[in-house]
């Protein structure tokens, strides 16, 4: 996907994310997949998240404090996040939101920002951007019970950009325990119809490619079920075949959003 693809999908995702406040209406309803916080916590998050990479893409650099992010920034007491009407969350998250988008566009894809990874610009800003929002919708509706649907090539992208954060060299400076991932035999394939992504654990540092090559444990599922999946924010939808231990072990050391 290309970076006005990615502006354009924050603004629909946020909206999305708006609607389903509308439908749900309760701010103080928990998000399982994001314990501890509750949905209006949540979407305070995901509208700190835009409003901090506005900040980032306007100065190349990350406010001090995640002061955007954190919803003690907005809210004295974070055990609520529920004092304010619904229409007004859903007006401020859409409102980021499309300050956000605005603002890369006049940027541009290649203005460079401080980011642990290599030559980072504001076209990373936009697509993790946008699938920052696509999750955090997902663990709304998931939490407030409405549907939850997804493009598939939305997903595909999703999976890609899970893939190539989770392949960064970078883990291994951070977390030198996760070398221990690696070793001989160590494959994993997640097969959705549209694509499927092969994990490669046999070398020197986490890889992965496109491939519907034989692996050692395979899960199975739509691509929507299977981005969920990696973020682990639903598992019943999916069909595990092979090593299941290999599986947990990778998904427990390889994890983020």
């Amino acid at each position: 996907m290309e970076f006005e693809r990615h502006c354009t999908l924050i603004v629909e995702q946020a909206e999305l994310l708006a609607g389903h406040l509308s439908e749900g209406k309760d701010l103080g309803t928990s998000v399982p997949s994001c314990p501890g916080w509750n949905v209006g916590q949540l979407v305070r998050h995901v509208g700190g998240a835009h409003r901090e990479a506005t900040a980032i893409a306007r100065t190349g650099e990350a406010p001090p404090d995640d002061e955007f992010r954190d919803p003690t920034h907005w809210y004295a007491d974070t055990s609520e996040c529920t004092d304010e009407a619904v229409s007004e969350l859903a007006e401020w998250i859409v409102d980021g939101a499309r300050e956000l988008a605005e603002t890369l566009r006049t940027v541009g894809p290649d203005v460079p920002i401080r980011m642990p990874i290599d030559e980072p610009t504001t076209r990373f800003t936009a697509r993790r951007m946008a699938h920052e929002t696509v999750m955090h919708r997902a663990d709304a509706a998931l939490a407030l019970g409405v549907a939850y649907e997804l493009d598939p090539e939305v997903a595909t992208d999703g999976i890609d950009e899970w893939m190539e954060l989770g392949a960064l060299p970078l883990h291994f400076e951070v977390h030198p325990w996760m070398r221990e991932l690696l070793a001989p035999g160590r494959t994993l394939k997640f097969a959705a119809p549209e694509q499927s992504w092969v994990v490669d654990l046999t070398g020197d540092a986490i890889r992965w490619r496109h491939s519907a090559e034989p692996t050692a444990v395979t899960v199975r599922g739509s691509v929507n079920d299977v981005l969920l999946y990696l973020y682990k924010r639903r598992d019943e939808m999916i069909e595990v075949d092979g090593d299941k231990e290999l599986l947990e072990y990778y998904r427990e050391r390889v994890s983020f959003g």
